[in-house]
């Protein structure tokens, strides 16, 4: 006999529309046992005329005993005849619940009837009085849920427990008696029981799987894509549940975690990151309300939940127990932190690779598509980007280029867009600072000046150099470059890191260590892991001034506060023994630095207080041009006055403004002696050009009067 259904599209929105139209009819025809007569109520709720008219063409001629039954009956056998091309319904997963079942399914669409017309509302009200809510009761439900013989069926208030378990319905009134419970359809999951395409709720958004590349199409090397390649068959069969992909946030987790639902034949639900708790926390972690109905959100959407977690050392993510969903997780990872929950013991775990420069050519060609580029082998060895961002620093330069009317793509188009992604990742968590300078304007000893040249190529061949090592080596190396600047304040060493930045047309962010130690416990380690993993990521040269607060050397537990300060240490030591950036590390007192830093850096630079001769030629630098200052005058300052060049550079800064105060504009012989003098009343010492004159003299007396008042 055919189906009454044969002639309908299977579609999900189709599928829909005869589940909606079989919860009318089964309200239709159990109105009756409440004790309204269906005529009366037919004839003061005229709506129902419309639907009567599209439902009747389904009905046999001759109404069988139970029309509600009759009419399951036919759409389960249209469901079983579904070819296997079909696409998945919603509503048919729904049903294949354990929680939920094929009642359970008609429950779900009664409550759902006022979510499509309003006026159903009006109706339950007037079924429910003396209530007045236009949701159903639990009561009301179990009613028309209840079979045409009585005692011959499930109960229909345990109906209603498993759909409320899994989220598929939520209580409004949880405080009243039971039977009064006012039952709603969360509105994504309604939405999703229509076959929706696109869905965003407050803390999750669906991604058709047409948006995402196949796995062979994913520009990876090649033993990672076989790994990929093989995970979809072991999360398809169970014999893992949840795929954690471990990279940075623009190692293109998400659009790996999005290949990999597409070749399982599933959309991606991407869920927002959810907290951190510490790893040793035993207490079990309270409901997250996002958490509620998402399992059956993701069954009825056919779709893999995605779960990102920022995790610092010492934490762990929960995964979260999606109840009405019994498919593949991915979870989304960093460097740091584990995961726990039911799941965490049917974990397959991948690490993204970073990409080598064959790879970001690659990609780049991909992201730039037919928009040329002038020097793209140059612009994918220099940017070591992941292949997320730089997707986004094509379109970015691109567009850069588009508001010079070019048609080519230069590396200060990508330099301008690689500066934009590090504003936008690292403003709020380092400060930048303007590179720039050459060596010449460097004034060090030549072993210093050697040793920032060797850092210099150090820097430039970080990544080529990984492919020169002998095999004692191993597989330890990265292409990470850690220096040490050591030396007295104003001997040069921010100076040299802006230099040092500027040669290598590199982004300078120093770190402000305030803002990283913190005195809770652990703080610390997850700030200085925050810092350095954003900029390792993006590739940028980070400063840690005064680094010796963050690298003293460990002391002996005699207290906890001890212990909890030798973990931060051993923390940091871990941590930059496998950075993959450049950092710099300034102190002014190398000897308080653990030995153990000192051995991991890979160039230490010391940098001394400048001689005689480097004083000159410091003076000459800052002073402007067409000074009138005398030679010798210059040359007697630079043999008397011990100034480092920080302190050159300000009584320089002086110099000038009391040329301009003067009226003259022209630095005199006056303005560089009053300027030095007062360098030297900042560090409390006595000018030596000063030592000459007779202590009656005013402005020797004045100096020496100030020099007290500073003690």
């Amino acid at each position: 006999m055919p189906n009454c259904f044969d002639l309908i599209p299977r579609s999900p929105r189709a599928h829909f529309q005869i589940l909606f139209y079989g919860a009318i009819v089964r309200l239709l025809h159990r109105v009756e046992r409440l004790g309204q007569p269906l005529k009366d109520l037919l004839e003061r709720y005229p709506f129902w005329g419309r639907y009567q008219a599209e439902i009747a063409p389904y009905l046999p001629a001759d109404l069988p005993p139970d029309p509600a039954a009759w009419w399951e009956e036919q759409v389960c056998d249209w469901e079983a005849s579904a070819p296997r091309s079909a696409p998945p319904l919603p509503l048919l997963a729904l049903k294949n619940l354990p929680e939920t079942g094929s009642l359970g399914r008609t429950a779900f669409l009664l409550c759902g009837l006022v979510e499509e017309d309003s006026r159903f509302g009006t109706l339950f009200a007037h079924l429910q009085a003396p209530l007045t809510d236009r949701r159903p009761t639990q009561e009301l439900l179990a009613q028309l849920l209840a079979p045409a013989v009585p005692g011959m069926g499930p109960d229909a208030f345990a109906v209603c427990g498993g759909l409320l378990r899994v989220g598929a319905l939520e209580i409004l009134n949880p405080h009243a008696p039971r039977s009064e419970w006012l039952l709603r359809v969360p509105a994504a999951a309604w939405e999703a029981a229509r076959g929706a395409d696109h869905l965003s709720t407050g803390s999750a958004a669906l991604h058709p799987a047409e948006s995402f590349p196949l796995p062979q199409e994913l520009i990876l090397p090649p033993d990672f894509r076989q790994r990929l390649l093989q995970a979809p068959a072991l999360l398809q069969d169970g014999r893992a549940r949840v795929l954690a992909l471990r990279g940075t946030p623009g190692s293109d987790r998400l659009r790996i975690a999005g290949a990999l639902a597409r070749s399982l034949g599933r959309r991606l639900m991407e869920v927002a990151p959810l907290p951190a708790r510490p790893v040793e926390s035993a207490e079990p972690p309270g409901e997250d309300r996002r958490d509620r109905g998402l399992g059956v959100l993701c069954t009825l959407l056919h779709a893999v939940p995605v779960f990102t977690f920022d995790l610092g050392p010492g934490e762990t993510g929960q995964i979260p127990d999606l109840l009405g969903y019994n498919g593949p997780v991915i979870a989304l990872l960093g460097a740091e932190g584990g995961l726990r929950g039911g799941l965490a013991d049917q974990v397959l775990a991948l690490t993204i690779p970073t990409p080598g420069p064959d790879l970001r050519l690659r990609h780049w060609q991909a992201a730039l598509k037919n928009f040329p580029a002038e020097d793209l082998p140059v612009i994918a060895n220099r940017f070591l980007l992941p292949g997320g961002y730089i997707r986004q620093a094509a379109a970015m330069a691109i567009a850069q280029a588009g508001l010079e009317n070019r048609r080519a793509v230069r590396l200060e188009d990508v330099r301008q867009a690689a500066r934009a992604l590090n504003r936008q990742m690292l403003d709020n968590l380092a400060d930048r600072i303007e590179a720039g300078g050459d060596w010449d304007q460097l004034i060090v000893s030549a072993g210093t000046l050697d040793r920032l040249r060797e850092l210099e190529q150090r820097c430039l061949h970080r990544e080529h150099l990984l492919d020169h090592l002998g095999p004692a080596f191993g597989p330890s190396p990265n292409r990470g470059v850690r220096a040490l600047f050591s030396g007295a304040s104003g001997t040069g060493k921010t100076l040299a890191a802006r230099i040092l930045a500027a040669s290598l047309g590199m982004d300078l962010y120093r770190v402000d260590l305030a803002s990283i130690i913190n005195k809770y416990i652990g703080e610390t380690e997850k700030n200085l892991h925050r810092v350095l993993s954003r900029a390792e990521e993006m590739d940028i040269i980070l400063l840690l001034d005064e680094g010796d607060s963050l690298l003293g050397n460990r002391t002996e537990v005699k207290s906890s506060n001890d212990r909890y300060a030798n973990l931060e240490t051993n923390y940091l030591l871990q941590r930059l023994e496998h950075y993959g950036g450049i950092i710099l590390v300034t102190t002014n007192a190398a000897q308080n630095i653990d030995s153990a830093f000192q051995r991991r850096m890979d160039v230490v630079v010391h940098f001394v207080p400048p001689g005689a001769e480097e004083r000159l030629a410091i003076w000459q630098l800052h002073l402007p041009e067409g000074h009138a200052v005398r030679p010798e005058l210059l040359a007697q300052v630079a043999a008397r006055c011990d100034l480092t060049g920080g302190q050159i550079r300000n009584a320089a800064l002086l110099a000038a403004l009391l040329a301009v105060s003067s009226g003259s504009g022209t630095v005199q012989d006056e303005h560089l002696r009053g300027a030095v003098r007062a360098e030297y009343r900042k560090a409390g010492a006595v000018c030596p050009l000063d030592e000459d004159r007779p202590v009656d003299h005013p402005a020797y007396q004045y100096d020496q009067f100030m020099r007290i008042l500073s003690l």
